[in-house]
């Protein structure tokens, strides 16, 4: 009873539309960089950690009001504490993680295993505590800094919070982090280098009554000041040994410091043509309306040229590097990305219905176009489609694949001055191409007895009439397939049906598949 409660529990978070909407906003306010109000959330936490550090300042030798210090050591720590349990929250879905295990256990004819939905969920989300950033967030909202005054100094962990919230500074440890085996070897050297030497300096310096290198702690501060070529002097040897020593150390901290500026040159090198990437995909999120180029032939010189008096940006997507560049020396905003994969545009995170004006396909192939005109259309169907026309054997695949609007070579430039964006198109005919296109899947949904009705009901909505098809449904008790199956056709459970249909269009059927009450 307790089992089959928690399995519709999970059922109704997973596809109860204000749940989720809610969980999809904090997602895109704590996670989603392309999120447009994120810059504000990112803007309002950073304020608050400086400001939480200036108050620790000023407190030093400043009597504060008492309610700068209730401020400080508690409505920002219940800000950030907040913060934190939103992100525990977002780390992984608790009904996704007991909705995987019923289906596993229904398939394999098991009763379902609470114990092992827990253990997965219990799992997800230490990995969450136990990472470096939410044991810093962690950190930050501890409630009793102001008890201690030691503990006080804790609120500089607030400080980390910023690699959070800095774009910039998320940048630098990405760079970095690509050279950690030579970080870790520089570290491994400069400790070895700190510990001989300190011990040296030590055994030379301790027993002289003019050194003032006395004790071991004085050895380990004299190294390291000495090693990373600062030299305050307070500290010096004064014995034959103790500067030979002094002179050896002063000749590995070069090297340690030209070791380390030589590993953040070459991983800044190294990723230079990324970050240059990631600014240009800034410049596109930053764009309120676009004509999008998908290819880049000698013919969209041309086209491109029309379109610039149009005043508004143009955005080219081409998958060969050197066209590219060529574009880019042209002072054109070009990506390096392929226009016929889903990829790119969950990549790029594109707003056709409110950024991009039209699309216009100058690929050097027909087949290239009809490929990125079915992904297209695969995210919206209301975005205008132009193409270019190689072979008019072709002409009637382009308009089938979703194509408003298909010219040859000849027309094209008369064509695009005359650019009217948004018109309705026929999308019904799509389907027909559908075996050429990449983002088709064949999968598997488990079925119950009680989903008899809701499979049946489903393949006749608008939705998934004509273009998600059944290919058979497999019974677990007869072994048998039974291909194309009849509506009258009895499901039991863990009933296997396969099904073949673009990867978004299975989601949302699996979804409406589960959904308890009406469709």
């Amino acid at each position: 009873m307790l089992s089959r409660l928690v399995v519709n529990t999970a059922f109704f978070l997973h596809t109860y539309h204000p749940y989720q909407r809610s969980k999809i906003f904090f997602y895109n306010l704590l996670e989603n960089q392309h999120y447009q109000h994120k810059k504000y959330f990112d803007i309002f936490m950073m304020g608050l950690i400086f400001l939480s550090v200036y108050i620790l300042i000023r407190s030093v030798k400043h009597e504060l009001p008492h309610g700068w210090l209730i401020f400080n050591n508690y409505v920002i720590s219940l800000i950030f504490f907040i913060e934190y349990l939103l992100r525990f929250w977002l780390y992984s879905s608790n009904s996704k993680a007991i909705i995987e295990q019923y289906e596993s256990d229904l398939f394999l004819h098991r009763p379902f295993s609470f114990s092992s939905a827990l253990k997965t969920i219990f799992t997800q989300k230490m990995e969450y505590v136990f990472s470096p950033t939410a044991m810093i967030d962690l950190l930050a909202i501890m409630p009793f800094f102001h008890e201690f005054r030691l503990l006080r100094i804790f609120i500089l962990f607030r400080v980390l919070k910023l690699f959070r919230y800095a774009k910039s500074l998320r940048r630098l440890i990405s760079i970095l982090s690509s050279k950690k085996f030579e970080i870790l070897t520089l570290i491994v050297f400069t400790m070895i280098m700190i510990m001989v030497s300190s011990v040296l300096i030590y055994v030379m310096e301790a027993n002289n009554p003019e050194s003032k290198i006395n004790t071991l702690f004085d050895a380990v501060y004299w190294s390291v000041v000495t090693i990373f070529t600062v030299g305050y002097g307070d500290l010096v040897p004064v014995t034959h040994g103790g500067r030979i020593v002094a002179m050896m150390i002063i000749v590995s901290g070069i090297a340690v410091i030209s070791f380390a500026t030589s590993i953040v040159v070459s991983a800044f090198t190294e990723k230079l043509d990324e970050i240059k990437e990631e600014k240009m995909i800034d410049s596109v999120h930053a764009l309120t309306r676009m004509y999008l180029v998908c290819g880049f032939s000698p013919l969209a010189h041309e086209v491109i040229r029309k379109l610039h008096k149009r005043h508004i940006p143009i955005v080219i997507l081409e998958k060969d590097p050197n066209k590219v560049q060529q574009a880019r020396n042209n002072g054109l905003l070009a990506l390096s990305y392929d226009s016929g994969s889903l990829h790119t545009y969950s990549h790029l995170k594109l707003d056709f219905e409110h950024q991009v004006e039209a699309v216009i396909l100058l690929h050097e192939s027909d087949v290239a176009n009809i490929y990125t005109a079915l992904t297209i259309r695969e995210l919206t169907k209301n975005i205008t489609l132009y193409s270019v026309l190689h072979h008019p054997a072709n002409r009637k695949k382009l308009f089938l694949a979703g194509m408003n609007h298909i010219v040859n070579t000849h027309e094209l430039v008369g064509m695009m001055s005359k650019i009217i964006a948004r018109q309705p198109v026929a999308f019904e005919v799509i389907h027909t191409l559908r075996s050429e296109q990449t983002s088709t899947i064949v999968d598997e949904i488990i079925l119950d007895a009680d989903m008899k009705d809701r499979f049946y009901a489903l393949l006749a909505d608008s939705l998934f009439y004509q273009r998600f098809s059944v290919l058979g449904i497999y019974s677990t008790r007869e072994k048998v397939f039974h291909f194309n199956p009849h509506p009258d056709m009895n499901i039991e459970p863990g009933d296997i049906a396969i099904v073949i249909a673009n990867r978004g269009l299975i989601d949302e059927f699996r979804t409406k598949l589960h959904r308890r009450g009406k469709l």
